[in-house]
């Protein structure tokens, strides 16, 4: 029997949106390439989101939301799709945010993700960071990252992620996916354990703390290759993202650390399409050279766009090389790369006022 809030997570479905926002006292909103529409429906009340939520939640979930305020887990609709949900309590009740997860991986072609990515993936190990703003698409790069590796090599796959979100399959790996509260407490204690547990190939959904990316700074420099995101923007800010966790000390310690481990930073945003058809990606990529490597060990984070801009015959681009490209192939507006370029100025003059996008700020729902 389909719980109630399934007719909305089937709209977002065939909507071709990546998000549900339920939040008590407002009406259901959907995201549609990055904007938000409410759903023509009435105003949720507190109780009727508790019931929909409580309806769909595990009781280890209940008992943490209960306790934190918040809870973080996966919801499957079969032959529909898995959605990544984190509930939270706010002035007016309760609120959640449903992400959809496609339940086809698609390949690193069909994602028109650089050719480079693949050489990139080829390494045997190392540390590579998959970095962006939270809905940038990081878990389907990340998620196409894992199947090419899972294609063409042959080893173990260990993923740690908080909650699982693709379902992968063994093809030439075998692949071990673990979920942070359900297989184990922290990304700390799983990466522990992953160091005894033969992987060829460690995927961490978040480094989020000291202990986790010192972990996966050891892991890559043993001999394994250790894929890690980061809510950051940009190469520079990744890496002293990781520096500045340590504690002064031991900064030049870090610095060596990870310049001899870093494989590379692929900084990623969705940007939309000119025909509104969805939303494609644009990727800034820093390789590590010996230029980078040494910028990194002398703590001059600064020059990394200098080695970026000199480095395109190796396969490296600035975020901003990316956007002028997509919109040269016509696939964004000006306007959209304008918002998305780091150097607005050499933007500037590729602004227009055409608009694209639905006229109505609302989404039919035939539910009731």
């Amino acid at each position: 029997m389909a719980n109630r809030i399934d007719a909305f997570l089937e709209l977002v479905v065939k909507q071709g949106g990546s998000d549900l926002h339920l939040v008590a006292g407002n009406p259901p909103r959907i995201r549609l390439y990055g904007d938000a529409y409410s759903v023509k429906y009435r105003e949720l009340t507190a109780d009727e989101t508790h019931d929909f939520l409580y309806e769909i939640m595990p009781d280890s979930m209940k008992r943490e939301y209960e306790s934190i305020g918040g809870a973080d887990f996966a919801y499957e609709i079969p032959q529909l799709s898995r959605f990544r949900v984190n509930v939270f309590q706010h002035l007016g009740g309760m609120g959640a945010v449903f992400r959809a997860i496609p339940s086809k991986i698609r390949s690193l072609q069909e994602l028109g993700l650089p050719p480079v990515l693949k050489n990139i993936l080829r390494q045997r190990k190392g540390l590579i960071l998959v970095t962006g703003p939270t809905g940038s698409g990081k878990s389907t790069t990340l998620a196409a990252m894992v199947d090419f590796i899972n294609t063409e090599r042959k080893g173990h796959i260990l993923t740690i992620e908080d909650p699982i979100e693709f379902l992968h399959k063994n093809k030439n790996c075998l692949i071990s996916q673990r979920e942070i509260g359900s297989h184990a407490r922290t990304f700390a204690q799983a990466l522990h354990s992953a160091l005894r547990e033969d992987p060829d190939v460690i995927l961490i959904g978040e480094m989020r703390d000291l202990e986790t990316i010192h972990l996966a700074l050891t892991a890559a420099e043993t001999g394994i290759l250790v894929i890690a995101t980061l809510h950051t923007s940009g190469a520079a800010s990744s890496v002293d993202r990781i520096i500045n966790v340590f504690p002064p000390g031991e900064e030049p310690y870090v610095r060596t650390m990870l310049s001899t481990s870093l494989v590379a930073v692929i900084s990623q945003q969705l940007v939309k399409r000119a025909d509104n058809k969805g939303r494609v990606a644009a990727l800034e990529i820093m390789l590590n050279n010996a230029a980078v490597s040494n910028i990194i060990r002398e703590g001059k984070t600064d020059q990394l766009e200098n080695v970026l801009q000199g480095g395109a015959m190796q396969g490296m681009q600035r975020l901003d090389t990316a956007l002028k490209r997509l919109m040269d192939a016509k696939m964004i507006s000006g306007d959209e790369a304008y918002l998305k370029a780091v150097n607005k100025a050499d933007f500037e003059k590729y602004r227009d006022e055409t608009e694209f996008g639905n006229s109505s700020s609302e989404i039919e729902t035939s539910s009731n």
